[in-house]
């Protein structure tokens, strides 16, 4: 069982991640990266999440700040705020750790940490990702999941207002 100590602990900044993700850290284990809203945490974030360390050593998350996530989905987003978010996803097992961004794409954060692996929902074509070019050209790769149907943050707060 996880403390909320060791919960908090899973949120660290970009500086922090250059630090343990050194270059001996780095031979010794796959890096698997992904990011998102991640703002109701749902049983397809779930199940995206953990396919997605089954992948490599460590699941990275890249988490949009909350002024990120209100430029991608509105004025009443995040529901929750980014501190929520980052907890929320620190109690799951299979999330090693969280870096907020700001931006609203983790561009700089995927050359930052040249993940060996960047994935993405199957939702996404290729040539959507953000950062695909960038990681295969350090010879990463880059995979989708398939995602749950029915299940998405947007779906749950629209059936909510009806």
């Amino acid at each position: 069982m996880l403390t909320y100590e060791q919960i908090i602990n899973k949120t660290i900044t970009l500086d922090e991640a250059r630090r343990l993700f050194n270059p001996q850290f780095r031979k010794e284990n796959t890096m698997v990266f992904t990011n998102g809203c991640f703002d109701l945490l749902h049983r397809g974030h779930i199940y995206y999440l953990s396919r997605a360390r089954e992948l490599g050593d460590l699941l990275v998350v890249g988490l949009n700040s909350d002024a990120s996530v209100t430029k991608l989905k509105g004025t009443d987003r995040p529901v929750n705020n980014q501190e929520a978010r980052a907890d929320m996803l620190g109690a799951l097992g299979f999330v090693d750790y969280i870096i907020i961004f700001e931006e609203e794409t983790p561009l700089d954060l995927i050359t930052a940490l040249k993940p060996d692996l960047l994935v993405k929902g199957g939702e996404y074509k290729m040539e959507e990702i953000v950062g695909h070019r960038e990681v295969a050209s350090w010879g990463g790769r880059v995979a989708t999941i398939p995602m749950l149907e029915g299940y998405s943050s947007s779906s749950i707060i629209n059936r909510n207002k009806q």
